[in-house]
């Protein structure tokens, strides 16, 4: 796997709908998201629908993520009450390339939609702290979503500047 990929974050509209369903139904995806269900064709284009609407009412959104030109998962910011909440979901032979993913759609966040503070939380069955970390994250707590716990990190845009 080359170290560098062109990453490319496009409108979650653009991408063919049978793409999305194979990453919303991947079961090694499933086991870190409780949350979600089986997406059939009608569920998948809801979800993409509402995803996609998140631009009109808060400026900012998830994106499709395409790796060196092909789908690769998605991945952005969703509003919540303590920040833009970021999520990213590969495919499984992207796992690797999260952190360049992460990297390219936190410069978007803070650089160009004018983001303050993104949080990040995660399903307790990840154990991120130091991949987080790496990119300026900071514990935060734990929140509750949909009666699941979850592990809150935090960054701030100051933070973000300062470790560029």
């Amino acid at each position: 796997m080359p170290s560098k990929s062109r990453i490319e974050l496009v409108r979650l509209t653009e991408i063919p709908l049978p793409a999305v369903m194979d990453l919303l139904n991947e079961p090694r995806n499933a086991r870190h998201m409780p949350l979600a269900g089986a997406f059939y064709e009608a569920e998948a284009a809801e979800w993409v629908r509402s995803k996609d609407a998140q631009w009109d009412r808060h400026g900012y959104g998830p994106w499709g993520v395409l790796v060196d030109g092909a789908f690769g998962g998605w991945g952005g910011f969703q509003h919540e009450d303590g920040g833009a909440d970021f999520a990213l979901v590969l495919l499984p032979d992207q796992w690797g390339r999260g952190a360049d993913v992460a990297r390219a759609a936190l410069a978007q966040g803070f650089e160009e939609l004018g983001l303050d503070v993104v949080v990040i939380a995660l399903p307790l069955t990840r154990s991120p702290t130091r991949a987080v970390a790496r990119l300026g994250f900071v514990p935060d707590g734990e929140v509750v979503y949909g009666g699941a716990p979850f592990r809150q990190y935090r960054l701030t845009r100051e933070t973000w500047v300062a470790t560029r």
